[in-house]
């Protein structure tokens, strides 16, 4: 359901771009980003901060589509919201000695600190690539194909490197799961020692 909620304006420009075409499926899309927000608020009580700048980014850069009937800032919408995300990672890191990523999902798991820092570069990284991969597209290949790669490719590039992330994490958790099978070891053989030793 939740994967459903984040990816509702994407599908709904998609469709929308299908059958009545860009400057159409932008006003769906401020239209559907902002029942999103709204949704969000009722259901769970706030908003998460990069969701209001993604709120804010679609309605100025949609906006400016709109009045200027240019395609141009629409398609510069995935790569300046890539590239503030990216850059809030990175500037948390260097400015506030804040790891986002550990924030997020530091209640979900343990891992040591050298992991959650290649966390947070590898996903400020991807972010600045993936804000180059949305350009390389756009200003490379016809609407239409910028509009499927927003959706396929987009999609299909998040998920890979979700899955590579998984991987690297899988290494700590184990590692992690193997001290504690140990520790329990060791308190249980601690614990039967003295009853051992009855004569």
């Amino acid at each position: 359901m939740k994967l459903l909620i984040d990816f509702f304006p994407i599908i709904l420009f998609f469709v929308a771009f299908k059958v009545w075409g860009i400057f159409t499926a932008t006003a769906v899309t401020i239209a559907a980003s902002v029942v999103q927000i709204a949704y969000l608020r009722m259901r769970h009580g706030k908003v998460e901060p990069m969701q209001w700048v993604s709120l804010g980014v679609i309605v100025v850069f949609g906006g400016a589509t709109l009045l200027s009937h240019s395609e141009t800032f629409i398609k510069w919408k995935p790569t300046v919201l890539y590239w503030l995300m990216g850059a809030a990672l990175i500037l948390g890191q260097l400015l506030f000695r804040k790891n986002l990523i550990r924030s997020v999902m530091g209640a979900q798991m343990q891992l040591p600190d050298t992991a959650w820092r290649t966390l947070q570069w590898s996903w400020a990284g991807f972010f600045a690539a993936m804000g180059l991969v949305n350009l390389w597209v756009a200003y490379t290949f016809d609407t239409d194909t910028w509009v499927n790669f927003k959706l396929f490719g987009g999609m299909g590039l998040m998920v890979v490197f979700v899955v590579a992330q998984a991987f690297y994490i899988s290494r700590f958790l184990k590692e992690t799961e193997g001290e504690a099978g140990t520790a329990s070891d060791a308190a249980h053989t601690g614990a039967a020692a003295p009853k051992d030793a009855q004569p």
